[in-house]
């Protein structure tokens, strides 16, 4: 995506911090989404546990975890619905590796897994512009898959 001076200047007060907050949230809103039906019903990437969207207990979980992982943090394969319990308090690796093989298929799982081992050499840039393209980016696809949802999404 290349971004203009308009969505550039929209965010030129905000700190790195604030923007890289400000892309989770959409990220994350994305992927509740996507991860969900048109009533806002979806399982848990680890354990199958029903989950519906807008609750607190569903949430976007990390496969390979967000701190550790930089360059994974908005990697779509990488993140998934799962619920608060198994993304918060530990989740069972071996269920979410077998589910997420069975969801993304061989190639990529084997991808994602080659990324992981890459990122953990390789230093993240904190780098404004990435953010903003982030922020925008999935700003927009929020929007696209609200309009086919049965849901007011929040």
């Amino acid at each position: 995506m290349n971004l203009n001076t308009n969505q550039i200047n929209k965010y030129k007060n905000k700190s790195y911090s604030s923007l890289h907050r400000t892309a989770k949230k959409w990220f994350h809103k994305f992927i509740r989404l996507r991860d969900t039906d048109d009533n806002g019903h979806g399982n848990c990437i680890a354990t199958g546990k029903p989950l519906r969207y807008g609750t607190k207990e569903a949430q976007a979980g990390h496969f390979f975890a967000a701190g550790k992982y930089k360059a994974l943090e908005f990697n779509e394969d990488n993140v998934h619905l799962q619920s608060l319990q198994d993304n918060c308090y530990g989740h069972d690796f071996a269920s979410y590796a077998i589910n997420l093989r069975n969801k993304i298929g061989d190639e990529r799982f084997d991808k994602l897994n080659q990324l992981a081992l890459i990122s953990k050499r390789e230093k993240f840039p904190e780098d404004r512009f990435l953010m903003i393209e982030i922020i925008e980016i999935y700003k927009g696809k929020v929007k696209e898959l609200a309009k086919g949802k049965m849901f007011e999404v929040k």
